[in-house]
């Protein structure tokens, strides 16, 4: 045993001894440190913290009844702003702008020359029926042999864009890009007619050549009709149907030949 406490004190050597517990450490004398009260000579009735105020808040006590929450949120209107239904919405193809019975009804006027057109329609950008319609044509000349998709869509946007400038010259209200591309779409209708009688007969006889020249005539006449209708163009008909007649007349030549 005598062995073994040689080793322990031997072990680490220290300066620090029992004695110094007595002492208060971090500077703090006993007389100072109230930690260092023998237990029953502490006085618990000072405060040992700092609260912040506001921190603590007292406690109110609950007055409702359990399971049973209080209506803290009365809205002043007896409706929600989740109880519309969707009844309420407009039908999709609405808001898209598409509109079955206008198509029919420009169809329609297309289809019959001698109708009076609705120039409140016929103002209305309505490019559902002329991309239909364009399909259809290049459709019909695929039908036939004749790959002329490229050529459809270009010759329509230079036309388009042709007519657009030569409207806004003559008229005084002016029209839109828009509306100019949907009259002559819908005004493509009798064309698509010539190229699904060129997929059964050949086009480049007499009898072709008067029926290209109806359905040229009957193209621009339509177009002509919606543009003096919309645009109110009194007694100008004939100055509108002539670029009109030259554009439908390219669409000819790609029916025919």
């Amino acid at each position: 045993m005598s062995g073994f406490d040689n080793f322990n004190t031997d072990f680490y050597q220290s300066s620090y001894s029992v004695d110094d517990q007595s002492q208060g450490g971090y500077g703090y004398s006993n007389s100072e440190n109230p930690y260092n009260k023998p237990y029953g000579q502490y006085d618990y009735s000072q405060p040992m913290g700092y609260s912040a105020p506001g921190m603590m808040q007292p406690q109110q006590p609950y007055t409702g009844q359990i399971f049973q929450p209080t209506q803290t949120y009365n809205p002043s209107t007896p409706q929600s702003m989740y109880s519309n239904s969707f009844d309420d919405e407009p039908p999709l193809l609405e808001e898209l702008g598409i509109n079955f019975d206008h198509i029919w009804q420009k169809t329609l006027t297309v289809l019959h020359p001698l109708k009076a057109a609705d120039g409140s329609i016929m103002n209305e950008t309505d490019l559902a029926g002329p991309m239909v319609f364009c399909l259809a044509f290049g459709a019909t000349l695929l039908l036939s042999g004749k790959i002329q998709f490229g050529y459809v869509y270009g010759i329509s946007a230079i036309g388009c864009l042709a007519m657009y400038c030569l409207l806004n010259l003559m008229s005084m209200t002016g029209v839109s890009f828009g509306c100019v591309a949907s009259v002559l779409g819908y005004c493509l209708l009798p064309m698509i007619l010539l190229s699904s009688f060129g997929v059964l007969f050949s086009l480049q006889g007499m009898m072709g050549i008067i029926l290209t020249a109806t359905i040229i005539g009957w193209c621009s006449f339509s177009a002509s009709k919606i543009f003096i209708s919309a645009l109110a163009m009194d007694g100008q008909q004939l100055l509108v149907a002539y670029p009109c007649a030259l554009l439908y007349g390219v669409f000819a030549l790609i029916s025919v030949f």
